[in-house]
């Protein structure tokens, strides 16, 4: 039998990755959720395969009526994030009712804390739940009779309950009638426990031989049921399925809609790194050197600003050894000596001994540790579970470990939290025996379930590094700075015995599982001598722009142009309803009638009406409203300012042509609509950030690190990373960096294209050296980011160049070039970093200039080996031929009107304009003839109507804009020009343009008057060259006498 490709591979097979990837995600998926939360990229993805799959337009052969789908993904990675996203989009389908079923209750109490209790930090959906307009609750319930057809209806069950239930009557309980009557989510969380009657019967456990009557079939019993409306769906989530059972195996190869395993999510830095601590010490000197290690952990975190207390768990072999470590745990801390500690400190090693290292140099005696772990552990910081001792209050402190307020330091238990238990500040376990259970060399059950165990402690717990803002709070930080001491707390200790069998197969274990990498070596980086003597070591300065929030950079007491410009259509209920299946033929709708009411201003819904509709969304509070535009006095301005919501147009289409004959009812939802659809809009400029287009220098020796010791694994998929340049894997990379002087460090240790691109940079290098006087390559750990100007991307890209030549005018320019190796797996994932690299040259801001010196910052297109030559192309124009291109511009296609046809004009081409043309076009509002239409399809920005080009003259913007540059100009209609190149006219003669007309940078500065009103006290035109040019000044009473035009987009060179 030919063997079937997951369905993931399927669906990328029919619909292209590409195609997936821009599948637009409902806005519910980011206003539904606890604000708190935000999808991770790998999350987006297994949402979009979803969308993909359940999407009735995107059939393929051997497509599912009822779906029934597996998401494969890691422990630790958001499973429950992705039911409650699917509990939401299939709400919308249609669905109402939702049976999640698990194998214990535990777990089930977990998930009440995260579809149920809104005060727990756990739970995952907004205060206020909206879907499309709808405001919904999310209630649970018994079983599906007379439920609310307009609530998410959760029954949560176990599958043992599940099947007691339907096989025995009871009042209240899930009947098979429930499933007949309306339509069913089912929601297995860890599934892998419903294929007992799967496994072949000789694989099966005693237990499992148990559950064949039980679990698989009563589920496949619910499932196929036909309520004569939409399908059931059955969705199983889980990290260990069994997929080396070839029956298992052949039961999901089809169904496997999304695979993301630990070792990809280890990987891409969402776990804690997992080290095994090793010792001859007995069990409670094991616990005692886990206390003490975790006691540094918790004074690294508040170094770190973070009220962060990390947590022990002490594993048993049984409940009864379970309760006498307890209780000896108990005794050893209650009678700890100096003694003890010295003990520890003689064979403490690596972090063990940084803890010590650090007490002493922070004045923590001994004496002062032990009176911290007698505190920190006493008797009401303990926490004893397992099946028999379990009650509702130590579940609760279990699903709340992370809280400031559980202060809880030690967890004592056997295997009841080996599933279900999602923890994140788990830092070290402590396993209290030493037995091993290997069968042939192979890892055991036991020690397979251990693995497991450290995956689920491996949960990386999120936090804030307050001196580098550019650091991911929700993974791992300092990969790339073994010697960071704060690498201490994302890491997970295993403290076991010395038995070295027993590690290996652990190790094999924790390698097979994903969560270890089968091989690490470190790597040490440093700066050659000869380059630290350099000029661009001791003296030079690299260039960075720093990331935003938009509102911080944009609010100039208006929602923005693109939200004011927006015409909002609210399409009014109609009272009819039409019925079809998700996956069947598209059932044939009755063409309804409808009127519209032509766009009107929003205001006239009326006031009250509006405030009525805010009240309805958590958004629109004056707390909220107010972190979202600063400059925003009240609630009523919001609404009557025609700023703000008065002014916005809506289109109204339902049933009356006119806004009059709708009753108070209807404006109410109207107002509602056109609130929802707002809200989305003004979270995204409230929550996002913009990279600044202002690049400002740093010292390049305070920046780059001149030793880097660096652990990288060398087990993964690219054969070169980890491996020297001197020696590499590929023979055709063979360099010697330490004998290169344009090559900044020692040597290079990266991947294939990394390596290509080094070699590239070799061979042009005897025509850089004819051109420049300085030339040097330095590889970037992290030392350097960058944010990309659409969305506030941080970038670190892995290369900068830096040259150095003297110019005609005895200046020297220098260069400073960005540049990314990228594999081809790599290319349409980081699209967005080489539109940003692209986007640089032309619009970053380099406000340097001195005596001496003038710089540009630049980036060029990806390096990509199979793509050399399109870089060599961009390379040889911007880097080799620098020097003509400052004496002679690049000539651009100038097309005249006649040779334009009509849809290609603000489409394709832009028109040029004469500056005094431009002026008066767009102060008079006379089109004006265009000298030429230039082709801008090639730039990375999207033409319109109302931009523009001019030939730029004179030197008074150097070295951002030339002499003949060509520069593309957007009309101004308002809002802040703080920090923006603008084109205006004012009451001045200049003689660059021969007019009342300048290019130059603005700036003002604003009060408050008596009237409270936001005014100018101050508005300046200022050049960028400072060398004989003077700025422009407008006094606070002649501020009518500017008129700004344009602002610049683009440079054209």
């Amino acid at each position: 039998m030919i063997k079937m490709a997951k369905l993931q591979d399927t669906l990328d097979k029919m619909f292209g990755q590409l195609n997936i990837a821009q599948t637009q995600l409902p806005e519910y998926f980011e206003t539904g959720l606890n604000p708190s939360k935000r999808l991770r990229p790998y999350q987006e993805e297994c949402m979009k395969y979803f969308l993909t799959y359940m999407n009735p337009d995107k059939n393929f052969y051997g497509k599912q009526r009822s779906p029934h789908l597996l998401f494969h993904m890691a422990t630790g990675s958001g499973k429950t994030m992705m039911m409650a996203l699917a509990m939401l989009y299939l709400y919308e389908r249609g669905y109402r009712n939702f049976l999640f079923f698990v194998s214990s209750n535990n777990i089930v109490e977990k998930t009440r804390d995260n579809f149920l209790n809104s005060s727990s930090s756990k739970y995952l959906f907004a205060p206020i739940l909206t879907i499309e307009g709808r405001k919904v609750e999310v209630k649970e319930v018994k079983n599906f009779q007379g439920t609310d057809s307009d609530s998410i209806n959760l029954c949560l069950t176990t599958i043992q309950g599940l099947h007691a239930d339907l096989t025995a009557e009871k009042e209240n309980a899930v009947t098979y009638e429930d499933f007949t009557a309306e339509p069913v989510v089912l929601i297995a969380d860890e599934a892998h426990h419903l294929n007992a009657e799967t496994k072949a019967a000789n694989k099966r456990s005693k237990k499992e031989a148990e559950y064949v009557q039980n679990w698989e079939r009563t589920i496949t019993n619910i499932f196929q049921r036909d309520n004569g409306k939409l399908p059931n769906i059955l969705l199983e989530f889980t990290a260990t399925m069994d997929l080396a059972d070839q029956a298992i195996a052949q039961k999901y190869d089809d169904k496997i809609i999304f695979d993301y395993t630990l070792k990809r999510f280890r990987e891409d830095g969402y776990s804690k790194e997992v080290e095994t601590f090793v010792t001859d010490l007995d069990e409670l000197d094991r616990a005692l050197q886990a206390m003490i290690l975790s006691q540094y952990k918790r004074k690294v975190f508040v170094k770190l600003g973070q009220d962060i207390k990390p947590v022990i768990m002490l594993k048993s072999k049984s409940i009864k050894d379970n309760k006498a470590n307890y209780e000896a745990f108990k005794e050893r801390v209650a009678t700890l000596k100096l003694a003890d500690i010295s003990n520890i400190r003689a064979r403490a090693k690596e972090d063990l001994l940084a803890a010590f290292n650090y007490f002493q140099s922070n004045g923590v005696t001994d004496e002062n540790l032990i009176l911290e772990l007698q505190n920190d552990f006493s008797e009401k910081r303990l926490l004893l579970v397992d099946g028999k001792t379990i009650t509702p209050e130590k579940q609760r402190l279990l699903n709340s470990l992370e809280d400031a307020s559980n202060g809880i330091r030690a967890i004592f238990a056997v295997d009841m939290l080996n599933e279900g238990w999602d923890v994140l500040n788990l830092y070290d376990i402590v396993r209290l025996y030493d037995t091993r259970d290997a069968n042939g060399g192979k890892p055991g059950k036991t020690t397979m379930q251990e693995a497991q165990l450290i995956g689920r402690g491996a949960r990386y717990m999120p936090f804030r590094d307050p001196s580098d803002d550019s650091l991911a709070i929700d993974k791992r930080k300092y990969d790339c700075d073994v010697a960071n001491p704060c690498r201490v707390v994302e890491k997970l200790h295993y403290h076991s015995a010395h038995n070295p069998r027993y590690i290996q197969e652990l190790r094999n274990a924790l390698i097979q599982t994903g969560i270890m990498a089968e091989h690490h070596v470190q790597i040490n980086l440093f700066m050659k001598d000869d380059f630290k003597k350099s000029r661009l070591y001791t003296k030079g300065i690299v260039f960075v722009n720093e990331r935003k929030k938009v509102a911080e950079m944009e609010d100039d007491g208006t929602l923005g142009k693109s939200i004011l410009d927006k015409i909002f259509t609210v399409k009014m209920p109609t009272g009819k309803m039409s019925t079809g299946i998700i996956f069947g033929d598209n059932a044939s709708a009755e063409e309804l009638t409808s009127l519209t009411i032509p766009q009107f201003d929003f205001l006239r819904i009326g006031s009250h009406v509006v405030r009525s509709a805010m009240n309805r969304f958590s958004t629109y509070t004056y707390e909220v409203l107010h972190e979202l535009y600063p400059s925003l006095k009240s609630c009523a301005e919001f609404v009557a300012s025609d700023n703000y919501l008065a002014k916005l147009q809506v289109k109204v289409i339902g049933k009356y042509a006119s806004l009059a004959e709708y009753g108070q009812a209807d404006k109410l939802y109207i107002a509602k609509e056109l609130l929802r659809q707002l809200e989305p809009l003004l979270r995204t400029r409230g929550k996002t950030y913009r990279g600044t287009k202002t690049f400002l220098p740093l010292p390049f020796n305070k920046q780059f690190r001149d030793n880097i010791i660096l652990k990288v694994n060398v087990s993964g998929g690219e054969k070169e990373f980890g491996h020297s340049q001197k020696n590499p894997a590929n023979i055709d990379y063979t360099l010697d960096l330490f004998e290169k002087d344009w090559y900044a460090y020692n040597d290079n240790f990266g991947t294939s294209e990394e390596k290509a691109l080094v070699k590239y940079i070799d061979g042009i290098m005897p025509k850089l050296k004819e051109k420049y006087d300085e030339i040097y390559l330095v590889r970037n750990e992290k030392d350097v980011c960058i944010y990309s100007f659409d969305e506030g991307g941080a970038f670190e890209p892995d290369y900068i160049l830096f040259l150095r030549i003297k110019g005609d005018d005895a200046k020297y320019d220098n260069l400073q070039i960005f540049i990314e190796p990228k594999g081809n797996q790599l290319l349409l994932k980081d699209k967005w970093k080489e539109k940003f690299l692209l986007q640089i040259q032309q619009m970053a801001d380099v406000h340097w200039i001195t005596k001496a010196d003038s710089f540009n910052v630049w980036g060029l297109p990806f390096y990509n080996e199979e793509r050399e030559a399109a870089f060599n192309t961009d390379f040889k124009e911007a880097v080799i031929d620098f020097g003509a291109l400052k004496t002679k511009n690049k000539a651009w296609k100038i097309l005249k009107e006649n040779s334009i046809s009509p849809s290609c004009r603000f489409t394709r081409f832009l028109p040029l304009y004469s500056i005094q043309a431009a002026c008066g076009y767009f102060d008079e509002y006379e089109e004006p003839e265009a000298e030429g239409w230039v082709d801008v399809s090639s730039l990375p920005f999207t033409p319109n109507r109302e931009m523009f080009v001019v030939h730029a003259k004179g030197n008074s913007m150097l070295p951002k804009i030339k002499d003949g540059d060509l520069c593309v100009f957007e009309r101004y209609h308002g809002g802040s020009r703080e920090g923006e190149i603008v084109l205006s006219q004012v009451n001045e003669y200049y003689e660059e343009y021969g007019g009342k007309y300048t290019i130059k940078k603005f700036h003002s500065e604003k009060f408050v008057n008596e009237e409270g009103v936001e005014v100018h006290s101050k508005i300046e035109l200022q050049p960028l060259n400072k060398d004989g040019f003077q700025t422009i000044e407008i006094p606070e009473d002649n501020e009518a006498k500017i008129a700004t035009i344009g602002v610049l987009k683009y440079i054209i060179r």
